[in-house]
């Protein structure tokens, strides 16, 4: 069983677009308030990505990241955790530019090149407020989320070695755990892991309970004790699973990046919303809730005093 339960908050994401929900952060000013609430709500760790202030489109630009992440360090003790993941259609060049900047603490490390419908969201809505969006749905038929081993090799080195940033290792299917595994067998990934299972995108495994036991057994026997697990769970299957993951021991990541939802057909009005509704599901398992200082010792990170922001 975990010690405490390490709540993540992924605040906006490049999957929502903004015709979706109102609520969705997209400026600079909006990523920060929304980060702190969540932390003031019980979010040990805040995972972050970068929008055009414009059009709410996702975007690399270091700029950007840096309107927000000073704000966000000032006004609380949380773990920033910075995308590496990006956008769709953005190089491996584009993903990188806010991190190697910033150098977090932490950053997502996707481990697997796969396919990421998003493209269903397209029938759910018949207006746009912006053009891009539909777009940017329709683009992902025939994208591939690219995430080779040379790619994560390169993001290992460069920002984990070169920067002293430890990843939230994405894994979004059983394939995902063995790539894991193979870079940590070569000294390249370093225990601690921390190892986010992801259920429910289009293109990786399925949001089953089975699919979570699965998952939760695979990663014991390849990892032993030299791993925490997280749960995340895409839409409608978020709260369920990650509430099953945590009486399993696993730690649980919400936020309007994965879900814009707070329960059945009624959006969430902000991510501390969604923290807040997790965190009090895991007190009523009798289970505790975890600080930032307590996940950066439990993560082996190297400190808030110690980023570039």
């Amino acid at each position: 069983m975990a010690e405490k339960v390490i709540i993540t908050c992924a605040v906006t994401g490049s999957i929502h677009t903004p015709t979706m929900s109102p609520h969705l952060p997209i400026t600079p000013a909006e990523v920060a308030e929304g980060a702190i609430a969540a932390a003031e709500a019980g979010a040990a760790i805040l995972h972050l990505h970068a929008r055009d202030p414009k059009d709410g489109r996702p975007t690399p630009d270091a700029n950007v990241f840096m309107e927000f992440l000073p704000r966000i360090k000032q006004s609380t003790n949380a773990v920033v955790n910075i995308t590496t993941g990006g956008g769709p259609g953005m190089t491996v060049e584009d993903r990188l530019a806010g991190p190697l900047r910033t150098k977090p603490e932490m950053a997502s490390l996707n481990m697997g090149s796969m396919n990421f419908g998003l493209y269903p969201m397209l029938e759910r809505y018949g207006t746009w407020k912006y053009d891009w969006e539909p777009k940017h749905l329709e683009a992902s038929r025939d994208n591939i989320f690219r995430n080779t081993f040379k790619d994560i090799e390169r993001i290992l080195k460069e920002l984990g070695e070169g920067c002293g940033t430890r990843f939230e290792f994405e894994c979004y299917d059983v394939g995902h755990l063995y790539t894991l595994a193979h870079f940590l067998e070569r000294g390249l990934a370093k225990p601690p892991l921390f190892v986010q299972t992801i259920f429910g995108i289009l293109g990786g495994i399925g949001a089953d309970p089975d699919n979570l036991v699965f998952m939760r057994r695979t990663a014991d026997r390849l990892f032993g004790k030299d791993y925490e697990w997280s749960i995340l769970a895409a839409g409608r299957h978020q709260l369920g699973l990650c509430t099953m993951g945590a009486v399993m021991g696993g730690n649980v990541r919400v936020g309007l990046e994965d879900s814009l939802y707070i329960g059945k057909g009624r959006l969430a009005k902000s991510n501390a919303e969604q923290v807040a509704k997790i965190r009090t599901i895991v007190e009523h398992l009798s289970l505790e809730i975890a600080t930032p200082d307590e996940a950066r010792r439990r993560l082996g990170l190297k400190g808030g005093d110690r980023v570039a922001f």
